[in-house]
């Protein structure tokens, strides 16, 4: 009879939650404090909207390309990894399973379970055992860039849409209070959800973005307000 039993874990969410909190929490802060220091500055609204496009183009775009510069140094140094392990490998087998067995040996095996560990995963895999176990290196943490610019540039744009299609819909007075509480309002979501999700309680994740949110919005607002313009 065989049991399977499987404990949820959360670390391994780590990756792309990261991305997609960052992503979208910089959406929606820097499009929408955006929008909101144009509003202080007494731009029309046509103007407003088109700031907030372009903060979304740009801001999209850019991280698309940050993430992908990012990630393509990690694919750099991988390569070079895996080229130093090959060498290695071939010009100093021995000298390579005896580092392996000593990793073994750090995480609390015998010598001779060590060895034999060693051996058997070196007959299966010798490049891959010494990049997952020596260097850190597999196949289900290997970085993509193009995947992560596009998940970068993706979850921008949607951190970046509820204040854009704030200033597209709104009609007459109070859309600046408007978005400032909505964007507030959904920053707080945010940071309750990546906190949930992370395995904690939600509401210091909801506390952290809410923080500097703020303070991003009111520094903003600040400058346009100081810089009272119409700007047409």
């Amino acid at each position: 009879m065989h049991y399977h039993h499987h404990e949820p874990h959360r670390s391994q969410n780590s990756g792309w939650l990261r991305a997609a909190v960052l992503g979208a929490n910089d959406g929606l802060i820097s499009t929408s404090s955006l929008m909101l220091g144009m509003a202080a500055a007494n731009a029309q609204p046509t103007t407003i909207l088109l700031s907030g496009l372009a903060g979304l183009v740009a801001g999209a775009l850019s991280m698309a390309a940050g993430e992908y510069v990012s990630v393509s140094s990690q694919v750099d140094a991988e390569h070079a990894d895996v080229r130093i392990e090959s060498r290695a490998l071939r010009e100093h087998p021995e000298l390579e399973l005896k580092e392996l067995t000593g990793i073994y040996i750090q995480r609390g095996l015998t010598p001779e379970l060590a060895h034999e560990v060693a051996v058997q995963l070196t007959a299966h895999d010798d490049l891959g055992a010494h990049l997952r176990d020596e260097v850190g290196i597999n196949d289900a943490h290997r970085a993509r860039p193009i995947q992560a610019g596009l998940a970068s540039a993706a979850a921008f744009t949607v951190g970046a849409l509820p204040p854009v299609l704030l200033g597209w819909l709104w009609r007459g007075s109070g859309m600046a209070m408007t978005m400032v509480i909505s964007s507030l309002l959904l920053l707080a979501l945010l940071g309750y959800v990546a906190e949930r999700i992370a395995g904690g309680g939600g509401w210091k994740g909801a506390t952290r973005v809410l923080l500097w949110g703020t303070l991003a919005q009111a520094g903003t607002a600040l400058i346009g307000w100081v810089f009272r313009v119409s700007v047409a």
